[in-house]
């Protein structure tokens, strides 16, 4: 009898500390009852995990200008690689980056606007800790891998493309994953709420990456190579990636029909830019100073929105990334990487990453039967993303669909309903 109340007692205490704890990070987290009651609804984990994920979360973590060091909380799982018989891991665990002072004693640098002189005094600094880590996601015969980068806040995005374009694992009985890039948030008062909400998030999903610098426009092409020395290091039998930004509409089928043609080992595809011109203008936000960049033209690069790629390649353009200094423009950072190898990227129609038709107003960009066609659409939206996903995949009857294995792009197809 006594050692049946104690039972119950000891139940009763674990209750109410989960309850507590639960209570504590819910209003930190200032989530209403019904997103969740939503989330609740999706977890799998055990109580224990629950548990000790909240306790981790009294754990302050480190950003990327700090030079302070901090124990990083991690979620990695090592995965093991039989054919090789050992444990790959991250192998990057603390934040060493000092800045490169003596650029201030140079001409050319005192003229620099003050982002560009932050740029380059840390360009060194190329690879950094990890905060949240899921290799487990290249286990297995993964055909196709999608990645895409989004910020801590962008929360609607991520789930947007979970219940769309990113929700389907197996198709056509080869397998398809999903992840996120992410860095640090940007906002000094509220960095701490936005990562305990991301690991919450993210105990809820399992599909996010995250190192621990800071996410600003600059530090894209850290997330860049960042993720070609993950892919390197974890995804041995990845086969393709799709690289792309959380505000793009995705027909994953049309990327998986588009690949079934032969095997190409430095496949790189998407909508390309020849000839472009590095932006003079101060105000523009991807205006590049000549002391930085003094030639007339990039090499041809794909649009960041979204991008298809072998996985052979993909490790091979990480060798060739630790041998060229970092660029503030990641996708043109990637077209220097290319041009290095010799490689062309292919330009396909299929793949409109400045929208349909680059007039914002055009009702062309609102029409259906494209979108059931492409590949790539950017950008949408959550709402919209969520609305033309439902649209296109309904009863929907067009004309004629387009070809996604030729780069033709014909007039819209009539729509019916």
């Amino acid at each position: 009898m006594c050692f049946r109340k104690m039972r119950l007692l000891k139940a009763c205490c674990v209750s109410c500390f989960v309850t507590v704890i639960t209570l504590t990070v819910l209003q930190r987290s200032n989530r209403t009852s019904q997103e969740l009651q939503n989330i609740s609804q999706r977890s799998t984990f055990t109580e224990d995990e629950l548990v000790s994920t909240f306790l981790n979360y009294f754990t302050p973590k480190g950003n990327f200008w700090s030079h302070q060091k901090s124990e990083i909380a991690t979620t990695e799982t090592p995965m093991v690689t039989e054919a090789r018989g050992k444990t790959k891991q991250w192998d990057v665990t603390s934040v060493n980056c000092t800045p490169n002072d003596h650029l201030a004693h140079t001409e050319w640098f005192k003229d620099l606007e003050s982002n560009f002189k932050q740029f380059l005094q840390y360009r060194h600094c190329r690879y950094f800790p990890m905060i949240l880590n899921h290799p487990e996601k290249c286990s297995g015969d993964i055909y196709l891998l999608l990645v895409v980068k989004s910020i801590i806040t962008q929360y609607e995005r991520r789930e947007a493309i979970r219940k769309t374009w990113g929700n389907k694992m197996v198709m056509d009985g080869k397998q398809v994953k999903i992840l996120f890039l992410l860095g640090t948030s940007s906002n000094d008062n509220e960095r701490l709420h936005h990562q305990r909400l991301l690991e919450y998030e993210d105990i809820i999903y399992g599909d996010i990456l995250q190192w621990d610098f800071m996410d600003t426009f600059f530090n894209l092409t850290l997330k860049e190579v960042n993720f070609l020395k993950w892919f390197s290091t974890y995804c041995e039998t990845v086969e393709y990636i799709f690289k792309g930004d959380d505000d793009v509409f995705v027909s994953t089928e049309n990327i998986l029909e588009f690949l079934n043609i032969p095997k190409i080992t430095d496949l790189f595809v998407g909508d390309v830019l020849y000839k472009a011109k590095p932006i003079r203008k101060k105000e523009n936000k991807y205006y590049i100073p000549e002391a930085l960049y003094n030639k007339t033209y990039y090499p041809p690069y794909a649009g960041g929105g979204g991008f298809l790629m072998a996985g052979s390649l993909a490790r091979r353009l990480y060798k060739v990334s630790e041998n060229l200094e970092l660029y503030p423009i990641d996708d043109v950072f990637l077209g220097m990487c290319l041009e290095v190898l010799s490689i062309s990227p292919i330009n396909h129609r299929g793949f409109r990453t400045f929208g349909i038709v680059k007039n914002k107003n055009s009702k062309m960009n609102k029409e259906p039967c494209f979108y059931k066609s492409i590949m790539v659409v950017h950008k949408l939206l959550p709402a919209e993303l969520l609305e033309m996903w439902k649209t296109v995949h309904s009863k929907i009857s067009c004309s004629r669909k387009i070809k996604i294995s030729v780069g033709s792009f014909p007039k819209p197809p009539q729509t019916s309903l």
